[in-house]
């Protein structure tokens, strides 16, 4: 598949099946991520790959934050476990913190440009992701659980890999109405 075809094929999956997906895709996705472009080459992203165990305690974290805003049933429980548990993968997309603003702001921009090119290679591959920026994803309890210094990274998102139960389609502008030219 052509780089192009990779770019278009790409979509933010919600619901994923149980499929597993091949180690060797995720590890050509982390280095097609390392490979994004990066102003001043401070190569502020990183990533945690979360396993079973703390996936589940994720679960379990995000059960609490969602019934300490609200009552919540045992079946609402269930599928915030299951959501935190059913993609084959879940890795945490991390920035390293700068104290200058403008900085802070460059290194953003290059870590989105790393998710981009994350998620393109697994697309690329059949694979199927999404970024999520939940409550959870900012929550000092999770940066404890996944043993993430607060004071040097910040958490930017969870990434969900795996295969879609469906694909979205959707329907984008035309690239007339996006592009402005100038003579």
């Amino acid at each position: 598949m052509s780089a192009y075809d990779a770019i278009c094929a790409r979509r933010t999956a919600h619901k994923y099946t149980t499929t597993p997906v091949p180690a060797d895709a995720l590890e050509r996705a982390f280095d097609a991520a390392n490979h994004a472009p990066c102003h001043r080459r401070t190569f502020p992203w990183r990533f945690v790959h979360v396993g079973p165990n703390a996936r589940q305690g994720l679960g379990e974290l995000a059960i609490q934050i969602k019934s300490e805003a609200q009552p919540i049933t045992p079946e609402e429980a269930q599928t915030v476990r299951n959501k935190m548990c059913t993609p084959a993968e879940l890795i945490v997309a991390l920035q390293l913190r700068s104290p200058d603003a403008f900085q802070a702001k460059e290194d953003y921009a290059a870590c989105a440009c790393a998710i981009q090119n994350f998620f393109v290679s697994l697309a690329g591959e059949g694979i199927h992701s999404k970024w999520s920026t939940g409550g959870i994803t900012r929550d000092p309890r999770t940066y404890a659980l996944l043993n993430i210094d607060p004071n040097a990274l910040e958490s930017i998102g969870f990434l969900w890999v795996g295969h879609a139960e469906t694909i979205p389609q959707i329907k984008r502008l035309p690239t007339t109405h996006v592009v402005h030219h100038v003579p």
